[in-house]
């Protein structure tokens, strides 16, 4: 009985060892063969017809052809097809020597490489307008982002009623009306914008009722005594700096961002935009056309010196502005090199108790920029086209400059409701755009990682 028993157990551990001999035919190359080209399946991708092709013989065909469908039963596809992956590994386990010189020779040949990269491109557009990914983000929370942008929408509607309505008030007035004309009400106007400072004197102006004549004839001797008894010395001489400008100018200089709008439609409309689709050109125009009036401010803001962390206002801070240190320019170029939008969000941030609510659109915007801006960097280094980054710099360039060429020739005719309309979306209407762009590169990421 022991001999029948030790061959059965050998006869047993034998088909153990070898079942694919014993149990059925060898699989050839020719089961795994595409229908396009009859060699065999390299990244095998299967259509919602079920008839699978190797990926770059569908994005040959596809960029031949410029048809979603099948190219055995053209039958039309949905979305954008994917890599059969079970298939694609059970075919590289089997075949790896032939999947092996398949690859070798599709690197080699560069319309294929190109036909990829563009079919790749095409996917990568249709990803968020995929019905099934659609849904499947909605369950996931797109309920979530869609309520939070109807609520910054709201938000941005009533900021926009209320600056269309109240703009054209006393503070436009100021910028447009010569100082001499001025009344005794707007002198103290002109003086509580210099800082919370400044009211400590508002009574001893209305009580002597200075109206723009005579303020032009005040000296630092007279602010030194009786009746306006200014008696710091750091207030009178940033009450005589901007006097000086007054008198420079012959109105009040502006001070904020409705009154640099006021005074300069289309510059303001052309920074808001250049700063928000390009901020190193945006920066360097403002380093080149407007040095003193713009880019002095705006350093000085971001780059502060040690000494200028004191308890003043950003205005007062901005009223003596010196030429930027050597640590100044070389904190600015770091940030102006890699963090552009930064610069953006740090000015913004200094001007809150400004601008309350049109700062804190500013830094949301900034932010998502830099967001958005990562990603695009990061589609570059994924895809290895880091080569093409200097044709890219250059035909943005190109872009942008031949841009504000086209309106720097048609701003005469553009009508000023039309300017308004077109800056106050950029202010609160591009950040709630961006958000929802951010999210469908955030979906789009975790669409190419599953």
């Amino acid at each position: 009985m022991e001999e029948p028993q030790k061959n059965y157990l050998n006869t047993m551990d034998l088909e153990k060892d070898e079942p694919l001999k014993s149990t059925g035919p060898q699989i050839s190359v020719s089961e795994f063969s595409c229908h396009c080209c009859y060699d065999i399946l390299v990244n095998p991708t299967t259509l919602n017809c079920g008839h699978s092709f190797c990926r770059h013989c569908l994005a040959l065909w596809w960029a031949s052809s410029k048809k979603t469908e099948c190219p055995e039963c053209r039958e039309k596809w949905e979305g954008f097809p994917k890599v059969n992956i079970l298939l694609r590994d059970a075919i590289e386990k089997l075949f790896p020597d032939a999947i092996r010189m398949r690859f070798e020779d599709i690197q080699q040949n560069n319309d294929i490489v190109q036909s990829l990269a563009a079919f790749q491109k095409y996917g990568n557009d249709q990803i968020p307008l995929a019905p099934n990914t659609g849904r499947a983000n909605q369950q996931r929370g797109g309920g979530f982002f869609s309520g939070v942008l109807t609520a910054l929408t709201g938000v941005a509607v009533v900021l926009l009623v209320y600056h269309w309505s109240s703009r054209e008030s006393e503070h436009d007035l100021l910028v447009h009306k010569a100082v001499a004309k001025w009344t005794a009400e707007e002198v103290v106007l002109w003086l509580e914008q210099l800082g919370p400072w400044a009211s400590l004197y508002r009574e001893r102006f209305l009580s002597e009722r200075v109206n723009g004549r005579l303020l032009l004839t005040l000296t630092e001797e007279e602010f030194s005594k009786t009746p306006y008894t200014i008696e710091n010395s750091s207030h009178r001489r940033a009450i005589l700096m901007e006097l000086e400008r007054v008198k420079a100018l012959g109105m009040k200089p502006p001070q904020n961002l409705w009154e640099y709008k006021a005074v300069n439609p289309g510059r303001s409309l052309f920074l808001l935009y250049a700063l928000k689709s390009s901020p190193r050109l945006g920066l360097l125009y403002l380093y080149l056309f407007d040095y003193t009036d713009t880019f002095l401010p705006f350093i000085h803001t971001i780059c502060p010196l040690q000494e200028d962390s004191s308890g003043e206002d950003i205005v007062t801070k901005l009223l003596d502005l010196k030429e930027p240190t050597w640590k100044q320019w070389r904190e600015f170029l770091v940030k102006y090199s890699f963090l552009p939008y930064q610069l953006i969000a740090e000015f913004a941030w200094d001007w809150l108790e400004v601008h309350y609510w049109t700062s804190r659109f500013l830094i949301i915007n900034a932010m998502l920029l830099s967001v958005l801006e990562l990603f695009s960097f990061w589609r570059i280094w994924s895809r290895s086209e880091l080569k093409t980054v200097p044709q890219r710099m250059w035909s943005h360039f190109w872009k942008v400059s031949t841009q504000g060429l086209f309106v720097a020739m048609f701003w005469p005719l553009i009508p000023q409701f039309v300017c308004n309309c077109l800056f106050y979306w950029a202010l609160y209407f591009n950040p709630i755009i961006n958000i929802d762009l951010v999210v469908k590169e955030l979906r789009r990421l975790e669409t190419q990682v599953l």
